[in-house]
């Protein structure tokens, strides 16, 4: 016999209502509606699920993290998403077209102002921005490389997760839209506004307003990390997932540092490593690449090396 789904018996309407279904108003007292009003409108009597008041309470903090754990799992899970890509990145590296048109205004503004102090570091950050801007384009195309190759036959392995904001996050989740395959965004709440990009999945970017439980689940799928150039942002993540690593509180995966002259000019471990902080094993914790096909060959490589299989086309 086929299983059928169970479904409960509608309830009976009853014939006579309970005496609470309407307010008890003594024909003598005037004033019951009126108080009885005053008990309603009270925030007391909102139904605790359905206080926002309540939950923006210091004292239900842990009903709130623990929220931020369970409604993305709960969605992750639904959208069937094994394991992930956590792509990591600076904002402000934005895709090369962009870049160059700002290098052009702030040149420009040179011109008119070829003294000022402010407008000369503005074109020279202009400048190593565009430089930089090539790696958009990396992260653009190994996120279609990864996503083409992973999310077939119904499967979703290896989603791309981003931080859902602008630069080389908005670059990872358009790789995977460009191939029509699912990706990740996990947003924060910070005191400016900020809006996701536009190539996420619908249902698939949520907004934390923790930044432990957002870290969470990052790392919770997470197969490889690739950090490519960025800001205090992506240090915090890239740092702590090397932290992780280092300290065996997760088994190990492939980290990946995009861009070799940046990394070693931002963060010198082998320095680390002769000064004594670490030790000469932590710096083979990662590898470095500046392309998308070499960061692809890394992590399937890492993975082989190890006898573990990546769902592969």
């Amino acid at each position: 016999m086929p299983n059928r789904k169970k479904t409960a018996p509608a309830r009976p309407e009853r014939i006579e209502p309970l005496p609470d279904c309407k307010p008890a108003i003594p024909p003598d007292d005037s004033e019951a509606e009126a108080r009885i009003r005053a008990i309603m409108d009270d925030p007391s009597y909102v139904r605790a699920d359905q206080d926002l008041a309540l939950l923006a309470r210091d004292e239900v903090r842990a009903a709130r993290l623990l929220l931020e754990y369970r409604k993305p799992e709960i969605l992750l899970r639904e959208h069937g998403i094994e394991s992930t890509i956590v792509i990591f990145g600076g904002t402000r590296i934005v895709e090369p077209e962009v870049a160059r048109r700002r290098l052009g205004e702030a040149r420009e503004e040179l011109k008119e102002q070829p003294d000022d102090p402010k407008t000369k570091l503005r074109a020279a950050v202009a400048e190593r921005v565009l430089a930089k801007s090539k790696y958009y384009d990396v992260a653009r195309e190994l996120a279609s490389l990864v996503s083409s190759t992973c999310q077939i036959k119904g499967k979703c392995d290896m989603v791309v997760v981003t931080g859902g904001g602008p630069g080389v996050m908005e670059a990872g989740n358009r790789g995977a839209h460009d191939v029509g395959a699912k990706s990740v965004g996990l947003n924060i709440t910070l005191p400016m506004e900020q809006f996701p990009n536009s190539f996420i999945t619908p249902g698939l970017c949520f907004q934390f307003r923790y930044f432990a439980l957002r870290k969470m689940h990052f790392l919770k799928r997470a197969r490889a990390l690739v950090a490519f150039p960025g800001g205090f942002g992506t240090f915090d993540e890239l740092f702590e997932s090397l932290t992780l690593v280092q300290t065996r509180v997760v088994d190990p995966f492939p980290i990946i540092l995009v861009g070799r002259e940046f990394w070693e000019g931002a963060f010198n471990a082998e320095y680390l490593a002769r000064e004594g902080v670490i030790s000469p094993e932590d710096v083979d914790i990662f590898r470095f690449a500046e392309t998308a096909t070499e960061i692809w060959d890394i992590i399937r490589q890492w993975y082989k090396d190890r006898g573990i299989s990546i769902t592969t086309a």
